[in-house]
């Protein structure tokens, strides 16, 4: 029978000079204790790794991580990408300290999947043994490990060794392989030169496949590039799937730019992020509360930052208690949603809490009503077991999310964030418009934006029945306010084609308006001009003209509004209707008067009445035309404005 691959990661875990890379050595015949140093002090420093072939002939990777409670970064490293763990407890000594802070951090990744192997079962007899076994049958009981296989062995005799790896592949169906399909995702734990190749990195694939010659990013470096070849335990693949220990050989990168905590990701999906919220447990053995923006280490994927916590519920959590809460780091990092990560205080260095990201780009709310709303969207968040149900909680939170933005929350490939939208527009979940860039409306946006659209355009239209409707540029102008410019446009598509508004000939319009006929408006102004003509200085009122002309309220007020603009007739005060010709000649009249312009001179002059010729000098004085000096009035230098400069 051929080997066969299989998609998941075993990792070792126990207190320092346990056996667990003797164990290791025995199952696969790999030794993990590859360097100079830890071979002369004996203890493990770094991580290894190695091939396991079970029973069966599928191969599985085994992680095998330091013991010392000095190299807890790189246990973490190591244990963030596993799927099951074998928790080591040697036979002589039973459970010490680093066992339990080891499971600890297990239960705090997430992890529900393993054994216990009791080691150097050679060193003890059958009642020490004993005793060992009823020691740690205490200590996991209420842990994941309470009802696991307990297999004591030696691994320089070979007892029992048989049982364990048909223990290991019982586990190994126990536990579900993680998923090929999305983006991949791949920590960087390792990174060195290889002559001939170049800088070769390892890791634990999270997500997705890692295929040979596509381009990648480097995060948070922010570097772009190449996989030129993809190996998993030493053999040249096409493809690597998510739970492989991978090797992977990248063009465009040197080894001194990468450092553990870097991820190699699919392209164009990912971003770094500083804030990112989370659902935090603390340990209730923890000796005490965490407090609101408390100094934490965070070791999350192979990443070891400092950063503070500010919940977003509670200003502390006691020891056994759980909360939502936002990691702010001083660093960037890349995280993806739903993976675990721990929290240890910052001195002395102790595991005190730990829990999983529920969204990887926190927004930082501002007040109580925004908070309140902020945890309401991450609680239908946690609570979204499909992606588009994910989707259509963002969308609706933020009201507007442009595609590239989708595609970075969601962490999914653009092409399926986009098939989503699509469905779910075509279902009216969302509104999804297609322009460049693509963008998301919630339902409730899309509506307050139409119906200030809708508002705007009917206001426009009565004030404007002549014109055939706004200018786009102008209706950009409204929209941009809350939506920007090259979405603007692709929303004005939108409701085009939903037959909302029309747009025709560089202008907006609602479907339901019908232009008011130019001959009609043109012979009702000339025939209102014409009025004022006739009357002179003993202008219309406003209800005896739309008499005249036999126009209703609605269609008289459009007529003198665009008269008015055109400045061609002007309201004084009483409601009389004053137009511009008339208007010249009376300027005219007072410039001629050789003496005194008192309201008596203009009304004897004019032959008018004083009902008339006060409001038309009150008018001229509002206009800086005249001004009022006792019973007279002088011109102003204004008042040389002739008819000439007003059409110029």
């Amino acid at each position: 029978m051929s080997q066969q691959e299989i998609s998941l990661v075993l990792g070792t875990a126990g207190h320092i000079d346990h056996g667990k890379t003797t164990l290791v050595k025995a199952l696969t015949g790999v030794d993990c204790d590859r360097l100079e140093e830890e071979k002369k002090r004996g203890i493990t420093i770094e991580l290894g790794f190695a091939p396991l072939v079970l029973p069966d002939d599928r191969v599985v990777s085994i992680i095998d991580v330091p013991g010392h409670e000095r190299f807890i970064r790189q246990m973490v490293a190591g244990a963030s990408g596993i799927d099951a763990v074998m928790l080591v407890v040697a036979a002589d000594e039973g459970v010490m300290p680093q066992t339990r802070e080891h499971l600890a951090i297990l239960r705090l990744l997430g992890i529900r999947h393993g054994l216990i192997v009791v080691t150097k079962k050679d060193m003890v007899d059958e009642e020490l043994l004993e005793l060992a076994l009823d020691d740690i049958r205490s200590f996991v009981q209420g842990t994941f490990l309470e009802s696991a296989p307990i297999i004591p062995v030696s691994a320089v005799s070979g007892e029992n060794m048989e049982t364990l790896r048909n223990e290991l592949r019982g586990l190994v169906d126990a536990v579900s392989p993680r998923p090929r399909k999305g983006p991949f995702f791949l920590p960087i734990d390792r990174a060195f030169p290889v002559p001939g190749f170049g800088t070769v990195i390892t890791g634990t694939a999270y997500r997705g496949r890692i295929i040979s010659g596509i381009e990648a990013n480097v995060l948070p470096l922010g570097k772009d590039v190449r996989l030129r070849s993809v190996q998993v335990h030493g053999k040249t693949v096409e493809e690597a799937w998510a739970g492989q220990r991978v090797a992977v050989c990248l063009n465009g990168v040197s080894v001194d730019e990468l450092s553990r905590g870097d991820v190699v990701c699919a392209k164009g999906v990912f971003r770094e992020t500083k804030c990112f919220d989370v659902r935090l447990s603390v340990l209730q053995s923890a000796s005490a509360p965490l407090l609101h923006w408390q100094r934490v280490r965070i070791h999350i994927g192979t990443a070891d930052v400092v950063g503070r916590i500010s919940f977003l519920e509670v200003p502390r959590l006691e020891p056994g208690g759980e909360g939502i809460a936002q990691i702010i780091t001083e660093e960037k990092v890349v995280v993806i949603s739903d993976q675990h990560f721990v929290l240890r205080t910052y001195s002395p260095l102790d595991t005190v809490a730990g829990g999983h990201v529920v969204f990887p780009y926190g927004k930082k709310p501002r007040g109580k009503a925004e908070r309140l709303r902020y945890r309401e969207m991450l609680a239908r968040f946690m609570g979204a077991q499909k992606r588009e149900q994910r989707l259509r909680v963002l969308v609706d939170f933020f009201g507007i999310v442009p595609l590239p933005d989708l595609v970075a929350d969601l962490q999914e490939m653009p092409g399926d964030v986009r098939a989503l939208s699509q469905a779910l527009h075509e279902r009216k979940e969302i509104v999804y418009l297609d322009g460049n860039p693509e963008c998301l409306l919630s339902l409730e946006k899309s509506a307050s934006l139409f119906d200030r659209l809708h508002s705007f355009l009917a206001a426009f239209h009565e004030a404007r029945p002549y014109q055939p409707g706004c200018q786009t540029e102008e209706v950009l102008l409204l929209l941009v306010r809350e939506i920007e410019q090259k979405n603007a446009r692709s929303l004005l598509e939108y409701l085009a084609k939903n037959g909302h508004i029309a747009c025709e000939n560089g202008t907006v319009r609602l479907p339901e308006f019908r232009q008011r006929d130019d001959e009609a408006f043109g012979r009702s102004s000339s025939r209102l001009l014409a009025l004022c003509e006739e009357r002179g200085f003993q202008p219309p009122e406003i209800a005896e003209a739309r008499g005249i002309l036999g126009m209703s309220d609605k269609e008289f007020s459009g007529l003198v509004k665009d008269l008015k603009e055109q400045e061609k007739i002007s309201i004084v005060t009483g409601g009389f209707l004053l137009s511009a010709p008339v208007e010249d000649r009376f300027l005219e009249l007072l410039r001629d008067v050789n003496q005194d312009i008192t309201l008596g001179t203009v009304r004897d002059l004019t032959g008018s009445s004083r009902k008339f010729i006060l409001p038309l000098l009150e008018y001229l004085d509002s206009k800086g035309f005249t001004r009022r000096v006792g019973e007279k009035r002088i011109l102003l230098p204004k008042a040389a404005l002739t008819k000439k400069n007003r059409t110029e």
